[in-house]
């Protein structure tokens, strides 16, 4: 892959977090496979995004945070475990955690749970550093289809639903694997969802 080069990055970055803060919707590359995201605390970009992925709005979205204390604003209470298991990942972790907060109520489940993972992907951090706290990391593919795991892949439908389009990455075939899904319950329980 060809280095891309920091100009058109800081460019590209400020462009996504731009229309971020104005309620928009954009396709961006993440620690694992292509998505769409927006202000995660945006009632209405979260709708857009159900509406444009044609998504039952009881199933769930993840969220992206770059730092652990970004997490600790999201939820009530981090089990010991977190620690653990974020320090022995291979791959990328989310974590599904009980009382959360912070964020558009849509990406609160019925049983008061949010997913979150901490993103070390170079852009996808940047830009919640950049705008101050969580972005939406959702599949960046119709309800029901095959998650795309290169910017080739993406449907003309996703990409002409969204605001903006990240270009950084779009020529990248490095192949990033889903995240490995992890719920942490009461009294410390864990449960390998995927």
């Amino acid at each position: 892959m060809k280095p891309e080069k920091d100009i058109d990055f800081s460019s590209d970055l400020n462009e996504a977090v731009n229309c971020l803060k104005n309620g928009g919707i954009i396709l961006y590359p993440t620690d694992t496979v292509w998505g769409i995201g927006c202000d995660a605390k945006n009632s209405e970009a979260v709708k857009k995004i159900y509406s444009l992925k044609k998504r039952a709005n009881n199933k769930s979205m993840l969220v992206l945070v770059n730092t652990e204390t970004q997490l600790e604003k999201l939820v009530d209470e981090i089990p010991e475990i977190t620690w653990d298991l974020l320090s022995v990942a291979v791959n990328p972790i989310t974590i599904i955690y009980d009382k959360a907060h912070g964020v558009a109520q849509e990406l609160i489940a019925q049983d008061g749970s949010l997913g979150i993972r901490i993103t070390h992907e170079r852009f996808s951090n940047e830009v919640c550093k950049q705008l101050g706290g969580p972005i939406v990391s959702t599949s960046a593919n119709l309800s029901g289809e095959k998650s795309p795991v290169f910017f080739s892949e993406i449907s003309e439908e996703i990409k002409k639903g969204v605001d903006y389009i990240v270009k950084y990455r779009q020529k990248d075939y490095t192949r990033h694997l889903p995240s490995n899904i992890i719920k942490l319950g009461k009294g410390g329980t864990v449960t390998i969802i995927r």
